[in-house]
């Protein structure tokens, strides 16, 4: 059992606002624009410099480095100067001897604007030149040419809400000035270094005067990989400026209100099929709602653009997107990273042409799946794909010929309830695209007494990293899982890391403590042999804590083995790094090798909805997932099942509404609704897909974090194709989420 699962349950896990705080410490409160847009006309601190318990009252001016957290383009400041773009944009920050004091002095600050237009549609953002970076563009073939060569062409525009993080925890930090005007931060971040190197250049400090910490986040799902980053500087400049510890934690609703969400897109798309129902060509235009500033819009575009065809090859493919800017809250990492929304279009784009053409939509999805020695549009060859063998298997195991044909009969027998049916491919690249983050490094030790500790760079965030290295360690040392502890992630241990996401973390972390521990075990045997007076090239092992000789226990053990060590001076720690090999990707022409794997799997999903109150309900999700040889299924049927709920809500319920002057209205758990136990699909079976493994992955696993998140982008069309069965009529449109009230209003649609 996951020792994390236990503590979990029994409320002993330690969080930032657990943690005991040092004598002394302040609390922050951050003084949030309370417009979308406008020139700060003036602003007045001194009422609340002198309120009960107030220390100070920081703005940019107090900043002694950089005033710019800004992490793939530095447009963002830490503190706004004269000009706010979103509302929760940070002002000034009030630290108090409490928190209620910081609170309600922060309430006593006086501001005055000059309001600036608001644009928070990405679409008006666009037209106004209004973009992040310049248009972004993959294509391969001639689209032009392909569209001559098709009998069916459909064209038609897709709206893709955005979603909520909703992590148990919200954001939080606690930072500590240490001696030689150093400071330690504990920080709730996916990305230890990012907030390392942020403090770094607002305090104007050197890297190694900066010590970031992580036990554990309380969830993340991609809102801590770069948005934790400013709650942990402003928390490390007031501590540097008022030399005490300072401790910041956003309530729910500033947490809600303030921070960045899944991205929403508006997106135009053009299919072209032939008689055959082969696609031939593809184009897409994808606007990006990417907030004020640019967070990591730019990647999660990209990404968006690498899976804009899914699961399926199309020989001629353009693919434009435009990160566009709006006076909204920076939006960010969302697990899945702009895939699933790529992955949305192109599923409303064989649907369309299938209504159109008088198909199933599953009859064109399974003619045109990806296979071996095919080609990504972006110039990778696909290798070891099981795309069809998941669609193959998930087709037979769960009876789809029996489920479609229950599903017609129902209908046809019923007049107010009705069942749809559809299938949800995935095809999901595994690697950062930037290919510098691509890289790890681990450090073991291994003590007198036997006990090993691991320190590594993932965070560890409710998925199960950790148990997945104590098990790499067991596995390749042969010792008992009681005797490995993971250490917090800090960046005194291992410098430089990359941010656990992507869903790379098991992998990269993963690979650099297995090395480290063949480092080890080659010591290991190399004194064993001494030890039992043995030639070199004897066959020596470790297994289940005893030394092997030619496969025969032998009465050394692992103890006395690593005593002896520890007394002939031979090392029992030991580094290792690991960096992915054979990837690049070369962004002057968009083409290259950016994914060290892909992920596969099918999943078939059965939904009845009311046609009289517009509801439904979730009847079946059944999946044949490519998991690889996996290190721990427990840990991964946890993160499948997770993933395939939280993108079941994406889908269906989960709003996000802002009203036209930049204000989040679904800004409470009573106005923003997520999937409860009740949402939980009747029938929840997921196959691991067998003899599947994977040599990039430690052990031969694969990546599991997102891609059973795109799984849930099924239930969209069998509660559409539930509609059309109620609806003949019906011509669809793709407006994500589909809530009750979209569904109902589907229902009676002329």
């Amino acid at each position: 059992m996951n020792p994390d699962i236990i503590k979990h349950v029994r409320g002993e896990s330690i969080f930032i606002d657990d943690m005991p705080v040092p004598e002394g410490t302040l609390y922050a409160s951050v003084f949030f624009s309370a417009v979308a847009h406008a020139k700060i006309k003036s602003i007045s601190i001194d009422d609340t410099s002198s309120s009960e318990g107030v220390k100070a009252v920081l703005t940019f001016k107090d900043i002694p480095g950089k005033n710019q957290i800004g992490n793939i383009i530095q447009d963002e400041h830490l503190l706004a100067e004269d000009e706010v773009e979103y509302i929760g944009e940070p002002i000034a920050i009030v630290v108090a001897d409490n928190q209620l004091n910081a609170d309600k002095a922060k309430s006593k600050i006086k501001i005055s604007y000059e309001e600036l237009p608001v644009i928070t549609n990405p679409r008006e953002a666009a037209k106004r030149g209004l973009l992040i970076i310049p248009p972004v563009i993959f294509s391969m073939g001639n689209t032009h040419e392909g569209f001559d060569n098709c009998k069916y062409i459909v064209e038609d525009k897709v709206e893709i809400g955005g979603q909520e993080h909703l992590y148990l925890e919200t954001q939080a930090a606690l930072a500590m000035p240490i001696e030689n005007k150093s400071l330690k931060i504990y920080s709730s971040t996916q990305s230890p270094t990012a907030v390392q190197k942020t403090i770094s250049r607002v305090l104007g400090l050197s890297m190694n005067n900066v010590e970031v910490d992580v036990l554990r986040l309380g969830g993340g799902f991609g809102g801590k990989e770069d948005q934790a980053t400013a709650w942990a500087t402003i928390s490390a400049f007031a501590a540097y400026k008022l030399q005490k510890p300072v401790k910041l934690i956003l309530n729910r609703h500033e947490d809600l209100r303030f921070t960045g969400k899944r991205h929403p897109y508006s997106a135009d798309f053009k299919i072209g099929i032939n008689a055959e129902l082969k696609i031939i060509s593809y184009e897409v235009k994808f606007y990006q709602n990417a907030g004020a500033f640019a967070d990591l819009s730019t990647a999660i575009l990209e990404r968006t653009l690498f899976h804009a065809t899914n699961s399926y090859f199309i020989p001629n493919v353009k693919a434009i997107g435009y990160s566009c800017k709006t006076n909204l809250p920076p939006n960010t990492a969302f697990r899945g990273f702009g895939g699933p929304q790529g992955m949305f279009v192109i599923e409303s784009a064989i649907h369309k042409v299938a209504e159109i053409i008088g198909v199933d939509a599953q009859v064109i999805q399974e003619n045109n799946l990806i296979k071996e020695s095919d080609f990504f549009y972006f110039g990778q060859e696909v290798k070891n794909t099981n795309a069809s063998v998941c669609w193959h298997e998930a087709k037979s195991k769960y009876k789809l010929d029996d489920k479609t044909t229950a599903v017609k009969k129902f209908n046809s027998e019923s007049l107010i309830v009705k069942k749809g049916i559809a299938l949800m491919p995935i095809c999901f690249g595994i690697s950062f695209t930037s290919s510098f983050l691509n890289q790890a490094s681990a450090l073991l030790h291994i003590y007198t007494d036997g006990s090993v500790s691991i320190s590594s760079a993932a965070v560890e965030m409710g998925q199960g990293v950790n148990e997945k290295l104590r098990k790499i360690v067991a596995n390749t040392l042969s010792i008992g899982l009681e005797k490995i502890k993971v250490e917090t992630t800090n960046t005194t241990r291992v410098a430089n890391t990359s941010p656990t996401a992507a869903s790379s973390a098991a992998d990269l972390n993963g690979n650099a403590v297995l090395l480290a521990c063949q480092y080890l075990k080659e010591r290991l045997i190399a004194e064993a042999k001494l030890l039992l007076d043995v030639d070199d090239d004897a066959n020596v092992d470790l297994q289940n804590e005893s030394v092997l000789l030619n496969e025969k226990t032998t009465t050394l053990g692992w103890n006395e083995l690593i005593n002896n060590c520890y007394l002939s001076r031979i090392s029992l720690s030991s580094q290792a790094y690991y960096a992915t090999p054979d990837i690049y990707f070369d962004r002057q022409i968009n083409k290259g090798n950016p994914f060290a794997y892909h992920v596969y799997g099918t999943a078939i999903i059965s939904a009845t909805i009311d046609c009289l109150r517009g509801t439904y309900k979730i009847d079946s999700v059944e999946v044949v997932h490519d998991f690889g040889k996996s290190i721990d299924k427990t840990i991964d049927l946890g993160q499948a099942e997770g993933a395939i709920i939280q993108g079941l809500g994406w889908v269906t319920m989960e709003e996000l509404a802002q009203s036209e002057t930049g204000v989040l209205l679904s800004n409470s758990l009573s106005t923003y609704k997520i999937p409860d136990i009740q949402f939980t699909p009747e029938v929840f079976d997921i196959t691991f897909l067998e003899s599947s493994e994977n040599n990039y992955g430690p052990l031969k696993s694969k990546a599991i974090g997102e891609p059973p998140l795109m799984y849930g982008i099924g239930v969209y069309f069998a509660i559409l194709n539930a509609v059309k069965s109620f609806n003949k009529n019906l011509s669809a449109k793709y407006n994500l989420p589909f809530t009750p009230e979209k569904v109902l209003m589907s229902l009676y649609q002329k």
